[in-house]
């Protein structure tokens, strides 16, 4: 124990200010400290409470109420990011975490499992690993203990010295867990120019590809005088007697539409597909 002047003290009073030096880990701000004249004393409640804090660390931290179970149900595919924070001060823990817990949505809440100040320890990673967290480290490197444990329990530890890249980096990962939009894009259109009634086979459009492309794979509306009539899917897409993947513009082809074989001259055969789009936090 020493004192403002880095000179040894046995004693220290009130409102006196120490640093002291011994501790296996680093406690954190505003946390009281209690004299026990026994180190074995000691050592035991410190044991019982760690076990406790640890205990409750792994469980759910959040009340579920109704409000919440419904909205869950509602959306479906609820997720949870848990994190565990290391720093170099508490500022730095306080500061980060409360950032972090600003990107939880309806859909991806974002839980800090433990926040404190020192170096990656094996129990962080051990803790990581039980509650299915990442350890994220700022200012702070793992020891190398930890770090060997994390490579084997598969634990991922990330490390930053700004804030910001940090806040930047978990968002993106959450926009990664969001699952994907899909969005309605339109590839082509092709006018009915001959009809063609084959047995055993159906109808068969002979068709002008005027805009954009037609694939074999797209989905198609058929359209008369500016009414979607019906949609399905491409049965067959052929050029001449050959089949085809895709047909471009300007080009001449026949189509089949499977299940369906009320055709007529000049109805449009519009073509598109779904396209996955990611999604972006708000």
């Amino acid at each position: 124990m020493f004192n403002e002047r880095g000179q040894a003290m046995k004693m220290a009073g009130p409102s006196s200010p120490v640093s002291i030096l011994g501790f296996s880990a680093a406690p954190a701000a505003g946390e009281t400290f209690q004299v026990l004249s026994d180190e074995a004393q000691a050592k035991e409640i410190a044991n019982k409470r760690e076990q406790l804090q640890r205990e409750q660390s792994i469980r759910t931290t959040s009340m579920l109420t109704l409000d919440t179970i419904g909205k869950r149900l509602a959306i479906g595919n609820f997720q949870e990011l848990k994190l565990i924070i290391k720093a170099d001060v508490d500022g730095s823990s306080e500061a980060l975490s409360d950032s972090l817990l600003r990107l939880s949505t309806e859909e991806i809440e974002v839980k800090i499992i433990q926040k404190s100040v020192g170096p990656i320890t094996d129990n962080d990673v051990l803790l990581a690993k039980a509650s299915d967290a990442i350890v994220i480290g700022f200012q702070v490197r793992p020891m190398p203990s930890a770090k060997k444990l994390a490579e084997n329990e598969g634990v991922e530890i990330k490390q930053y010295s700004i804030i910001y890249q940090a806040i930047e980096e978990i968002k993106a990962a959450m926009e990664g867990m969001l699952a994907p939009d899909l969005k309605e894009e339109i590839t082509g259109t092709a006018e009915v120019r001959e009809v063609f009634k084959i047995t055993k086979v159906g109808t068969i459009a002979g068709c002008m590809q005027t805009e954009g492309k037609m694939y074999r794979s797209n989905k198609v509306r058929l359209i008369r005088n500016n009414v979607v009539i019906y949609t399905g899917e491409i049965e067959a897409l052929k050029r001449f007697k050959d089949d085809a993947k895709e047909i471009g513009k300007g080009f001449e082809c026949g189509i089949q539409i499977k299940n369906y074989n009320d055709l007529e001259l000049y109805d449009l055969i519009e073509g598109f597909r779904e396209v996955e789009v990611a999604r972006k936090l708000s």
